[in-house]
């Protein structure tokens, strides 16, 4: 049996509605209320639980798992080969520099590169799946010690959990061969369109509750697409930073607070529940972002927990 660390990725409005009825603290959801005043806030900090992280030269294998057109790919594939774009090929701020932010947590850099993409347009197992078989998909990539199998899913597919307690996922299976066990970690980003754009791709959409703000238009002119980028760089960070239950977290292992998933519902300076903060806008198309990556791609980057400050970094 898989061994499973699986985190429940919240939409960005679902979170930040249970953060703001929490007891812990929460910088980043800090807001100009007045009560913020009364209640001296405590630094978010993520404790370090001693277990191996991936650093170094880590590889994304994805498995598209239904039918996504040749547009809906590139937006994706281009968002990881931003990754590792050199700063002076992509002007600031870059997707890039938002990533060297995980060079901050122990283990030094980690950079990203593309293996392996493995369609599945004929849906394998079904348009319905469980996280077992989220699972086993992403196994189809091979089992590295040094990679992250990304399974994702298209619109007319649905997960266990999906919109109702999560975007997207990442945990660590488990395969034996040879009579050895080998451990891999996998992500699962699942396109919110047809389910829950409102929850998954939120600040593209509106806002199933809280505040009803007017949504952002989308960089790249796919809402679903550019919620799953948010949802995927949630999931990579947490993976990279968190692999297997004992890395950096807050809370329970169960249900951590990770790099990124501890700053929901951040985006830029100013963010607060329901407002994702001060971000750039492209004159010609009205659509905001706040990172830049390779063939001019724009997008919209959540924040990242920085151990140096203990602060929800932005790029803007």
């Amino acid at each position: 049996m898989a061994s499973i660390n699986q985190l429940a990725v919240l939409s960005s409005l679902s979170l930040i509605v249970l953060l703001s009825f929490s007891s812990l603290p929460d910088p980043c959801l800090a807001t100009t209320r007045k009560l913020s005043a009364l209640v001296q806030q405590q630094p978010l900090v993520l404790q370090y639980h001693n277990g191996p992280l991936l650093k170094g030269n880590v590889t994304v294998n994805l498995l598209w798992y239904g039918k996504f057109s040749p547009t809906q790919k590139s937006i994706i594939v281009d968002f990881l080969y931003s990754f590792g774009s050199p700063a002076k090929r992509t002007p600031p701020p870059s997707v890039s520099s938002w990533w060297q932010t995980t060079e901050k947590y122990k283990g030094g850099p980690c950079s990203i590169a593309v293996g392996k993409q493995i369609p599945d347009e004929k849906y394998s197992l079904g348009k319905s799946l469980k996280t077992q078989q989220i699972i086993a998909l992403a196994s189809k990539a091979g089992i590295k010690s040094n990679a992250i199998n990304v399974v994702l899913t298209s619109a007319d597919v649905t997960v266990d959990g999906f919109c109702m307690s999560r975007c997207g996922t990442h945990g660590s299976g488990q395969k034996t061969q040879n009579k050895r066990v080998s451990k891999f970690a996998y992500a699962w980003v699942g396109d919110s369109m047809t389910q829950c754009p409102g929850q998954c791709a939120w600040p593209f959409h509106q806002p199933i509750y809280g505040p009803q703000t007017p949504p952002l238009v989308s960089p790249n002119g796919d809402v679903g697409v550019d919620g799953m980028i948010i949802n995927l760089a949630t999931v990579l960070a947490g993976t990279v930073t968190n692999p297997f239950k004992n890395g950096y977290f807050q809370g329970t292992s169960d249900a951590p607070l990770e790099a990124v998933s501890a700053c929901t519902g951040v985006f830029g300076k100013g963010a607060y529940p329901g407002y994702p903060g001060e971000v750039l806008v492209d004159k010609t198309t009205g659509a905001s972002y706040n990172a830049v990556g390779v063939n001019g791609r724009k997008y919209l980057l959540p924040a990242m927990w920085d151990p140096k400050t203990s602060t929800c970094k932005t790029l803007v």
